[in-house]
């Protein structure tokens, strides 16, 4: 098996989109005798599968206001916050070797599960479709498909998880959402560093990745291990794709395909305001504006302006500019009302969404 390391000039890439752009022109571009491995850590951001709406699946304005990103991979399943404390691995197996390995959740897991035992960790298990779990609890979630003859796997494993930030980022603001899109399974979250043996409750997430990357790659130290260096042409295609898939905000948030969702609010001193959208990949399709709010202009007018518009907050706020919002919804302001829509809390620093 060979190693490819996401450095570029000797430094740990962090960029999420960049990150899989990697895996991905690999995937597409990088053919070798064996199979490889990719570890990659990204800046804190959520993960989420190809067939999920973003919509449902994250608190995008708490995200918005911790600098928290979000990408779209191209495998199935659920969605999972990363950060750089928590590694991640990413595989192509060659299936003329791994003949069995495509839908083998079991047969992913075991070289780590393998691994971790000689670490001291006990009650291992695989369990449900595709999550390693200790004692009932999800240290992992897995995904696969097959590209090109190829099978394109990975998993994160928790070593030291922020509760804290896991729980807001995956916790959306209940919109009446109505969408077709796979919804995630929220699981019981469990961290790999209380099940260490005792003399390696220490280990920190590069030493836990070197020793593990060493299992995998069945060498004593990693300066023995195959390795496919990426060059300055491998960096410049890699470029290419992340600024066309994986850090584009229509590939991330544009993918799916149509949903609908409705907002009902009561504004003190400016009346009851219903609010319900179409959505069509992550642009404004049809919007219709309902209330007992007063106006002395046709509400027409907004809801043309906002037609077709991304659903992202800057977008919306240029399309309303030319107007005299209060004129349209008395005593409400232009923000107050995109803030609304996008459930934004009124005391958070303005961010994109």
């Amino acid at each position: 098996m060979y190693l490819i390391e996401p450095k570029r000039n000797g430094e740990w890439v962090y960029d999420q989109g960049t990150l899989m752009a990697i895996q991905a022109y690999a995937r597409d571009n990088i053919f070798l005798d064996e199979s490889i491995v990719f570890p990659y850590m990204p800046s804190p951001s959520v993960q989420i599968g190809l067939f999920q709406n973003a919509y449902e699946e994250v608190n995008q304005p708490y995200m918005d206001e911790k600098n928290i990103g979000l990408v779209r991979r191209e495998t199935g399943g659920g969605a999972i916050y990363l950060d750089d404390q928590n590694m991640s691995y990413c595989f192509l197996y060659n299936t003329d070797k791994d003949s069995d390995i495509y839908g083998n959740y079991g047969k992913l897991y075991q070289p780590v599960i393998n691994a971790l035992e000689k670490l001291g960790v006990e009650g291992l298990e695989q369990k449900g479709r595709n999550d390693l779990t200790i004692n009932g609890q999800k240290i992992s979630g897995a995904a696969m498909t097959v590209v090109k003859g190829r099978v394109y796997a990975g998993f994160s494993l928790l070593l030291d998880p922020d509760y804290a930030t896991m729980e807001q980022v995956l916790n959306p603001n209940q919109k009446k959402i109505e969408s077709h899109g796979i919804k995630s399974v929220r699981a019981r979250v469990g961290a790999l560093r209380a099940a260490l043996g005792e003399e390696h409750k220490n280990i920190n997430v590069w030493e836990l990745t070197d020793f593990l990357l060493k299992e995998f790659l069945e060498v004593l130290d990693l300066d023995d291990a195959k390795r496919y260096v990426l060059t300055d042409e491998d960096w410049a295609n890699i470029d290419a794709v992340a600024n066309e898939t994986y850090n584009n905000w229509d590939w991330n948030y544009g993918r799916f395909k149509e949903f609908q969702y409705q907002v009902n609010e009561r504004f003190e001193g400016v009346g009851t305001l219903h609010i319900g959208l179409t959505i069509k990949e992550a642009h404004i399709e049809d919007i219709q504006i309902n209330g007992d709010f007063f106006s002395v202009e046709s509400m027409a007018d907004i809801q043309d302006a906002l037609t077709n518009v991304k659903l992202r907050k800057a977008d919306m706020m240029d399309a309303l500019s030319e107007f005299n919002f209060s004129d349209y919804i008395s005593k409400l302001s232009a923000e107050e009302f995109v803030n609304y829509i996008l459930e934004i809390p009124a005391n958070q620093e303005e961010g994109e969404v």
